[in-house]
C-alpha cells in the first residue's frame, strides 16, 4: 500500500485510534485524517501529532466531517461506546455513526474498510455493549463494501483510560485493592501495540470480507493482572478479595452518585463471566510478532513518552 494513501480514522482519540496512529507515523503513514468527537482527547492527539489532520466531530451526526472522506484510499472504524448506564450512546455511538459512516464511504466510492469489532460478539454477555456490537457487526457485513473485520479481546496499553489503566491508578489511590470473589476469572488480554500492527498489515493485505477472532496469546487470572500491573508499577497496596455481593453493592453505589462511571455493574457481570475466546495464530497471518503479558505491561506502565498521558471517559 503507497505510504501517502488517505487514511481515515473514526474515533482516533480513543484508546486505539492514539496507538494506531503512533504505529502507522512509524510506518511511514502520513496522510491520515483522525476523526472524533471528545475535545479533550483530541487534544491530546493534536498535541503529539500537530502534523496530521484531525477533525472534532460528532459521527452520529451529518456534518462537515463528510467532505474529509473524499479521495481517500481506507477506512480505520474504531469509534465506539465502552461504557455508560444507559442504552443511548450505545445506540448512538455504536450503530447510529456507522450507518453514516457506512453511507459516506459508498457516496465517495472508498474501497476498503478495516472495521474494529469484539470479542464480545462471541460472549456469553447480555449487555448495552455486546448487543449494540453485534447489531454494528452486522451493518459492516451487509453494507457490501469489502472489508476485514477484526474483533480484539480486553485491550490495554499506551492511554488506556478504564480497564487495565485505571485500574493501575485506582490502585495507587486505595489503601488496599478488592477484588471481587476469588479472583480467578480467566482473561486474554491483547496488548494494543500488537493489535494496531494487525490493523496495519489488514489494511495492506486487504483481506476480502475476512472476519478474525484476535484473542491475546496469554491466558491470565484477573487478579494475577492486578498482581503483575503492582509489580511493574512497584507499588505495596495490598490486594485482598472479598464477596463478589459485596463488591457489586459498591459498584452499584457508586453508580448512584456518577454519571460516568469508570466501572459498571454489567462490566462486573461481564468479568465474571466464563468466555473463552479462540486463539488463531494471528502472528503468522498478519506477521506480527507477539508481545508477552508481562513485557507489554512493563512497556504500558513504563513508557518515559506515554505512559503520563491518561484520557478522559
Amino acid at each position: 500500500m503507497d505510504k501517502n494513501s488517505k487514511i481515515i480514522i473514526p474515533g482516533a482519540a480513543g484508546l486505539v485510534g492514539q496507538n494506531l496512529i503512533i504505529q502507522l507515523k512509524s510506518r511511514g503513514y502520513s496522510n491520515l485524517v483522525a476523526i472524533d468527537k471528545h475535545t479533550e482527547n483530541l487534544m491530546v492527539l493534536r498535541e503529539l501529532h500537530p502534523d496530521i489532520t484531525a477533525i472534532e466531530a460528532d459521527l452520529a451526526e451529518y456534518g462537515e466531517w463528510e467532505k474529509s472522506f473524499e479521495s481517500a484510499n481506507v477506512v480505520l472504524m474504531l469509534q465506539a461506546q465502552i461504557g455508560a448506564p444507559t442504552i443511548e450512546p450505545f445506540i448512538r455511538n455504536n450503530i447510529t455513526s456507522t450507518k453514516n459512516i457506512l453511507e459516506v464511504m459508498k457516496k465517495y466510492d472508498i474501497s476498503y474498510l478495516v472495521h474494529i469489532s469484539s470479542s464480545v460478539i462471541n460472549s456469553k454477555a447480555d449487555d448495552f455493549y455486546t448487543n449494540t456490537k453485534k447489531e454494528q457487526e452486522k451493518l459492516v457485513i451487509e453494507s457490501k463494501i469489502p472489508q476485514c473485520i477484526l474483533r480484539p479481546t480486553l485491550m490495554y496499553g499506551w492511554f488506556d483510560r478504564k480497564h487495565l489503566g485505571w485500574l493501575s491508578r485506582f490502585m495507587e489511590k486505595v489503601p488496599f485493592f478488592p477484588i471481587p470473589g476469588h479472583g480467578r476469572y480467566m482473561r486474554q488480554p491483547l496488548y494494543e501495540k500488537d493489535f494496531c500492527n494487525i490493523i496495519i498489515s489488514a489494511m495492506e493485505k486487504q483481506p476480502q470480507n475476512e472476519t478474525y477472532n484476535i484473542t491475546g496469546c496469554d491466558e491470565v487470572d484477573y487478579i494475577d493482572i492486578i498482581r503483575t500491573i503492582k509489580k511493574v508499577k512497584g507499588l505495596r497496596t495490598p490486594i485482598i478479595t472479598i464477596p463478589y455481593s459485596l463488591f457489586y453493592f459498591l459498584v452499584w453505589g457508586y453508580a448512584l452518585f456518577s454519571k460516568n462511571p469508570p466501572f459498571t455493574i454489567q462490566q462486573l457481570e461481564a468479568l465474571v463471566t466464563d468466555d473463552h475466546f479462540e486463539l488463531i495464530p494471528w502472528w503468522d497471518i498478519f506477521e506480527v510478532e507477539s508481545t508477552s503479558f508481562e513485557k507489554a505491561i512493563n512497556e504500558t506502565f513504563n513508557s518515559p513518552v506515554y505512559s503520563k498521558y491518561i484520557l478522559e471517559f
